[in-house]
């Protein structure tokens, strides 16, 4: 007796904890307190019932490498300067090959002891003699090309959620796929096109000097000083050019640097802008640039565009800078979010975009609660006749295995897709079928001639382990599914397995703590099965 009670509160403790984590899905209104002290994690609908934005992109890992080797070759220009090594011309050429001309080929001992000491991530691919020098080809090493190629996959997949916890969507999905694609689902998003160029944008901020004594027709005909290159400018609020600029191609100052991006209003033209705050290192790097370019015209680029090029006036301390133009207030701050998230390692390129639209969603939910209906009702009548009183204790172990399945996706923050009501469906056949082995055992006990106790006690025994090993290797399979499979699959694993572990519950405690409870508290002594 004293067991039947301890099984009784651990049946009404799980219950009590069943509506505690879904109290704030079946209840909009919660008390203050609530939040406080108890779970607020609600069941969240996936895209294909709430609607919403389905991408999947393409990280162009090979840019990250030969962004990689553009770093480089600055690098080992600085490098060679320092250990007075000469050389005519450092470049990166096909891919991430890098080719160096040296005066001659004396030097070339020079530059594998360098290499050597402080690039052991370059490999030597060639050298030659050639008119006025010598030639050598360096290029990346293997592993280092696939480093940077995994880094670029992880960094932008941080990145894009960055991006997207900061644009407000609520429980979006983002996770890689293949080697170099990202999969990203935007449950209940209402501007699909500003999600996209949000994501997709790549917020490389650069720093550069602007080219002096360069006039527009020399850059209109492609006379440009060593060094320099043409950009764009932004465009206005029309949509027209402001025309191009020509800058020194060598990058101060990259926006890593950046510790916080904000929108402001410029008092005086009642404009937005967007402010930015440099780290430590980052802040004396900008006060260091600044004080060395006094009076030169300091270019502020993003994604090859130039957003302005003021003239520095003095030095500037204290870590801070400001982005104008003729900005939004959306524009204004997608670029915060972005500079704020970090840029992106590499371009990525939209391959697929699909947008389920909400009455999509709402109608599938319909139908799927209205199929798990029917197939539950049919199974309850068919329990109540079939089995008679036993079919109501099924019956109600049933109902209370999909209330705990459905505080259980609350619990675990999981997320319910069209295939996850699938699962639901699923669940609900296999709750009864285990109990019907338990009820068929107890037949043949009682057929056999042996009391109500005996039967029940024989019946579970020996059906609890089919039922275990059922049920396991359902799991296994579940959790493959989960494992590799993608959304929609994972989905239903989820659902597949929560509610194979309630019924494993709900089918051999529960039902064995009411058949208790009535053969000892209420001492019945003939079983209506």
């Amino acid at each position: 007796m004293k067991n039947l009670n301890l099984r009784e509160i651990l049946v009404v403790v799980i219950l009590l904890l069943g509506i505690v984590y879904l109290m704030p899905t079946m209840s909009s209104s919660l008390p203050s307190w609530w939040s406080k002290a108890l779970p607020t994690q609600k069941i969240h609908l996936g895209l294909d019932l709430q609607g919403g934005m389905h991408l999947v992109l393409e990280v162009e890992a090979d840019k990250a490498v030969e962004n990689a080797a553009e770093r480089t070759v600055e690098e080992l220009k600085e490098s060679l300067r320092t250990q007075r090594v000469g050389f005519n011309k450092i470049e990166r050429t096909r891919g991430w090959e890098i080719e160096i001309l040296l005066p001659g080929p004396e030097q070339q001992n020079d530059l594998r002891q360098a290499l050597e000491k402080s690039f052991p991530n370059l490999r030597w691919v060639t050298s030659e003699t050639v008119s006025g020098g010598a030639r050598t080809i360096l290029t990346l090493q293997d592993t280092e090309v696939q480093r940077i190629r995994k880094m670029a996959i992880a960094q932008g997949l941080e990145t894009i959620r960055n991006r997207v916890d900061q644009f407000g969507v609520s429980e979006p999905d983002i996770r890689p796929e293949g080697e170099d694609r990202i999969v990203v689902q935007l449950p209940g998003i209402k501007d699909p096109q500003r999600a996209v160029a949000l994501i997709g944008k790549t917020a490389l901020l650069e720093f550069k000097i602007v080219a002096e004594g360069v006039s527009p027709s020399d850059a209109k005909s492609g006379k440009l000083p060593g060094g320099a290159k043409v950009y764009p400018m932004k465009r206005d609020k029309s949509g027209q050019s402001e025309g191009q600029i020509v800058l020194q191609d060598r990058t101060l100052m990259t926006g890593g640097a950046i510790s916080n991006a904000q929108v402001h209003i410029d008092s005086q033209y009642n404009t937005p802008y967007v402010s930015l705050e440099f780290d430590p290192e980052g802040a004396r790097a900008f006060e260091r640039i600044t004080e060395a370019n006094v009076k030169k015209r300091l270019a502020i680029v993003l994604d090859g565009v130039v957003y302005s090029a003021p003239v520095i006036q003095e030095k500037i301390g204290g870590g801070k800078a400001s982005i104008t133009g003729s900005f939004s207030m959306e524009e204004a701050r997608d670029l915060a979010i972005v500079l704020r998230a970090g840029a992106l390692p590499a371009p990525v390129k939209v391959l697929e975009e699909r947008t389920v639209g909400p009455a999509l969603g709402q109608d599938s939910i319909n139908k799927g609660v209205l199929a798990s209906l029917i197939g539950g009702i049919g199974i309850i009548i068919f329990m109540v006749i079939y089995y008679r009183g036993a079919g109501l204790i099924a019956d109600i172990a049933l109902a209370l295995n999909i209330f705990l399945l459905l505080g259980g996706l609350a619990a675990f923050g999981a997320t319910l897709t069209l295939p996850g009501i699938a699962g639901i469906a699923l669940t609900i056949g296999m709750a009864v079928d285990a109990n019907v082995l338990i009820y068929e055992r107890i037949r043949e006990e009682l057929r056999l001639g042996k009391t109500p106790r005996a039967a029940i006690d024989t019946g579970y025994s020996r059906a609890t382990i089919t039922i275990m090993d059922s049920n396991i290797t359902t799991i296994i399979a579940a959790a493959v599914l989960f494992q590799f499979g993608t959304g929609p699959i994972k989905g239903f694993a989820v659902t597949l397995t929560i509610g194979l572990l309630t019924n494993l519950y709900t089918a051999i405690v529960v039902t064995r703590v009411i058949f208790d409870y009535l053969l000892q508290q209420r001492r019945v002594r003939e079983l209506s099965i």
